[in-house]
């Protein structure tokens, strides 16, 4: 069944990723309708999530900011399967790096780099990266797709550009493998995610609301001795994203506990802030705000 699922989806995925750009953003603005009006794709999750981030905004400014981000949200998935086809000059005109030479100074230290990302403007075309030259392996940490083909797919994705993917349950042990091995790489992981409370032993603020949180970057860093980069992307224009290197530390284990934890979700908040709409606010990220948190759990203090 997986399969045939896969080969009946795959032709108009690879017909809609070959469009030129022009005809590409038509079939996407078609598509958010029927997203938006039609099906009303998680309607109530982004309105709540919107009102509990935004209590000072009006209902009117709320449907404002939910509608740019639904436009922005069809955009960005239909990207995702431009990148079947895309070309490699047209990639990296359209997401760009500001400021390569942090990265260079990092690969001058011999270390490898822990890419946190959030689940804004684009991460999907951070595959960019790969196209530079740089003297790093690019590696992507994610959530295993069900569909065995259509994982592959995003495995062959990734490949175009010499980027291996990796799972989330196998991330630290290939990660310490290769740092053993000596190899260095550079690991994006999208860090905002909610953890399950049963595996929760952080707590901090995200706009304003206590919630668990992840601390995996951090204590991979310390562990494996990685420096850590913060991936800033601003969306310039429809179908353009401008990203910038923001090192956190290059020497994790002189860091106070929990800084860096602290430090991503301080730039990713301030982006938030700034353009809200970019921002994916599908997911329930604040679903165990009134959950009690635990005697034993860290509350990682705002700066």
């Amino acid at each position: 069944m997986q399969r045939l699922v896969f080969w009946l989806a795959y032709p108009l995925l690879w017909f809609v990723s070959i469009l030129p750009f022009k005809l590409f953003y038509m079939v996407s603005d078609v598509v958010y309708v029927l997203v938006y009006h039609v099906v009303r794709y998680r309607r109530k999750t982004v309105t709540s999530n919107l009102e509990l981030v935004f209590p000072e905004k009006s209902s009117e400014e709320i449907n404002k900011t939910r509608k740019k981000f639904y436009k922005h949200m069809v955009d960005m998935f239909l990207e995702m399967i431009k990148s079947i086809s895309i070309s490699n000059e047209e990639l990296k005109k359209r997401f760009t790096f500001t400021n390569l030479e942090e990265l260079q100074k990092i690969r001058k230290m011999n270390k490898s780099i822990i890419l946190a990302c959030g689940h804004y403007a684009s991460y999907e075309w951070m595959n960019a990266l790969q196209l530079y030259g740089l003297d790093y392996k690019g590696f992507g940490i994610y959530k295993k797709v069900k569909n065995r083909y259509f994982d592959k797919l995003a495995k062959d994705i990734r490949g175009r550009y010499d980027g291996v993917l990796i799972s989330t349950s196998k991330a630290t042990k290939t990660i310490t493998e290769n740092q053993e091995k000596g190899i260095l790489g550079v690991y994006a992981m999208i860090a905002d995610q909610s953890p399950k409370l049963s595996r929760t032993r952080a707590w901090a603020k995200f706009m304003g609301i206590g919630v668990p949180v992840f601390t995996g970057t951090e204590k991979l860093s310390r562990s494996l001795d990685m420096a850590v980069v913060y991936l800033h992307v601003e969306k310039v224009k429809r179908g353009y994203y401008v990203a910038t290197f923001k090192p956190l530390t290059c020497q994790p284990k002189q860091e106070p506990e929990y800084e860096i934890t602290r430090q991503y979700f301080s730039l990713l908040e301030a982006q938030i802030k700034k353009a809200p709409e970019y921002y994916l606010w599908t997911h329930k990220r604040w679903k165990h705000r009134n959950a009690s948190i635990p005697h034993d759990a860290v509350v990682i203090k705002p700066d």
